[in-house]
């Protein structure tokens, strides 16, 4: 989290360092309409200078994954930039449009300074920009309107994912729109000091997501065709595991932790689903697909043998590296999935990584079935698992973790399950003396 944090703090006190360079507010004596029209433009900078950047994070690239901590963390921070995108953009509108309306309603004076003739533009930008002028203002503020509504329904939970997907595409457009309003409107002197050039750079790049965005194009490259080799619906547990085969040109493989966006339904989009299997160089990838939702809760009914399916990735840099000889894994439920492929790692050199490993398994109602074939994953990578019935031994905190493996400050703990589990769980071991820096998990909300 403290790459995404710094990265967000970069950019927002960057361009606000950049915009006070250009502005220089401390060698000007500002009236309301002057005041007004500065913070328009600091505005105006911030609100896209977070679309910008979302919109790049958005075209999931690798590169940056390891900078930012993985994929989750980039679209933790995409979340991020949106938000504030939202937040900051209705501050510009209340200083662009709202300023006007509340004059119009008389609740308060403004004295405008009498206007010249307009001065003859020196270049065809400068004519450009003149001639655009009322056309970007329009354009702007309708494109504002579509964007706020189509983050806040990206932000709501309960707005059906299939929905989502189809909507959020259209944020592109807005962008697109908000682009042109912000080259014709921004302060014509800033293009004469750094803040504008690099905003002309994130709008580039933003502008390049858009429209790969738009296209369809995301992940292309990363795209490999495969078939359902096999589904097993676990009722008991409503957890369905699907086995996919993919053409083995197309998939260069994947180390245990990873996930995918897997597409079942075009209609339905890509959804992000933890890998279970080791890589083994036959095309072969295994899901553990807890129903959680609408989606996944008709999954077991809709899939069968023979369907076909995209996987796009492998993302994610939960990779179980660590300088630490010990390590402690903490699986919450469906949690347990990354680490079923790091068993299935381990079991094929048995075991010999130079790590002790202590496994908690943390469920309600354990399947006596799987829980027998993850003793045996265990017992062949040389892992001591450890099986906690939530029902019957109550839920897993940093005392009884600290209790159970005694050299725990000489371990990295790797956490997979729900938030709140985890959340917990780091805050106990920090009050403990641990190091929140080794506790390592993924943050699997991608909206």
């Amino acid at each position: 989290m403290k790459k995404i944090k710094w990265t967000y703090a970069i950019l927002f006190v960057g361009l606000t360092l950049l915009w006070l360079m250009a502005e220089q507010p401390w060698a000007q004596s500002y009236t309301l309409l002057s005041l007004r029209s500065a913070l328009i433009n600091y505005t105006g900078i911030l609100a896209m200078g977070a679309m910008s950047l979302g919109m790049m994070l958005a075209l999931r690239p690798v590169s940056i994954e390891p900078l930012l901590g993985g994929l989750d963390k980039s679209y933790r921070l995409h979340k991020w930039l949106g938000v504030t995108a939202l937040g900051v953009g209705i501050v510009h509108w209340l200083w662009a449009t709202g300023f006007k309306w509340a004059a119009g309603w008389h609740w308060f004076e403004v004295v405008r300074p009498p206007r010249g003739a307009r001065p003859p533009a020196e270049n065809f930008f400068m004519q450009f920009v003149q001639d655009a002028h009322k056309l970007a203002e329009q354009v702007g503020e309708w494109a504002s309107y579509i964007a706020a509504i189509l983050i806040i329904l990206a932000l709501v939970k309960r707005f059906p994912y299939r929905y989502f997907f189809n909507t959020h595409r259209l944020i592109a457009l807005t962008y697109l729109a908000l682009v042109f309003h912000s080259v014709v409107l921004i302060k014509f002197g800033y293009w004469q000091s750094p803040v504008a050039w690099v905003l002309a750079l994130l709008m580039a790049g933003g502008t390049l997501g858009a429209i790969v965005s738009l296209l369809r194009k995301i992940g292309h490259q990363r795209r490999a065709l495969g078939k359902i080799e096999a589904v097993d619906y676990n009722a008991a547990h409503q957890t369905l595991r699907v086995d996919i085969r993919l053409a083995r040109d197309r998939w260069e493989g994947h180390a245990a932790g990873q996930f995918a966006f897997v597409t079942f339904s075009d209609g339905e989009g890509a959804h992000p689903f933890t890998i279970s299997s080791a890589w083994k160089k036959d095309g072969l990838l295994s899901f553990h697909i807890k129903e959680l939702g609408d989606y996944t809760a008709k999954l077991p009914a809709a899939l069968k043998a023979g369907d076909g399916a995209t996987v796009e990735g492998p993302y994610g840099c939960f990779h179980f590296g660590s300088d630490k000889p010990r390590q402690i894994w903490v699986a919450g439920g469906i949690g347990i999935t990354p680490f079923i492929a790091r068993l299935e790692e381990l079991a094929r050199t048995e075991g010999k990584t130079g790590d002790a490993v202590d496994l908690f398994y943390s469920v309600q109602k354990p399947d006596e079935t799987f829980v027998a074939q993850l003793r045996q994953l265990a017992e062949a990578s040389g892992v001591t698992l450890h099986l906690i019935d939530s029902e019957r031994d109550g839920k897993l905190d940093a005392a009884r973790l600290c209790e159970t493996v005694s050299a725990w400050q000489d371990a990295s703990l790797w956490f997979c399950g729900p938030a709140s589990f985890g959340h917990s769980l780091r805050q106990g071991l920090a009050a403990r003396g641990f190091h929140v820096e080794h506790f390592h998990q993924e943050l699997f909300d991608m909206r």
